[in-house]
């Protein structure tokens, strides 16, 4: 099933913001969106992503709380967590990284800042000739 590409759950109430997002990334990242936090911990049952992307604000648990969970687990507590909030004041970033988050990106941002973000959170630029071929992660859809 692995293609080489490294897999990334796109968490966010928003469906434009889990469109575009899958947009920017599937080129080079297996893409899993995820409509809630509930249902991104549904989804870690079957599999393991190399990054996440979180939303703060939405519905039932917010990502603050997710981020816990997560990291009170030892199988999910070394997964890098980026968020990525319309929410861009100073306490929620630093609410954000003293829980863990590898990093906080603000709503709106450029495109080129996310995907520098995200290469730099799985530890390098995306892998030579990774291009648009090959299919997409479909993963738990929301």
């Amino acid at each position: 099933m692995s293609d080489g590409r490294k897999t990334v759950f796109l968490v966010d109430d928003g469906a434009s913001n889990l469109a575009a997002g899958r947009a920017l990334l599937a080129p080079a990242y297996r893409v899993f969106t995820c409509a809630s936090a509930e249902r991104m911990f549904r989804a870690l049952e079957r599999a393991t992503p190399d990054l996440i992307l979180l939303d703060v604000e939405m519905p039932g648990m917010d990502g603050m709380e997710a981020l816990r969970r997560l990291k009170s687990d030892a199988r999910s507590a070394g997964i890098p967590v980026i968020f990525v909030s319309a929410r861009d004041d100073e306490e929620s970033r630093a609410a954000g990284l003293s829980l863990g988050a590898a990093d906080y990106v603000a709503r709106p941002f450029a495109e080129s800042l996310l995907l520098e973000r995200v290469e730099a959170s799985l530890g390098g630029p995306r892998p030579a000739g990774s291009g648009g071929e090959g299919p997409e992660g479909r993963g738990a859809a929301g």
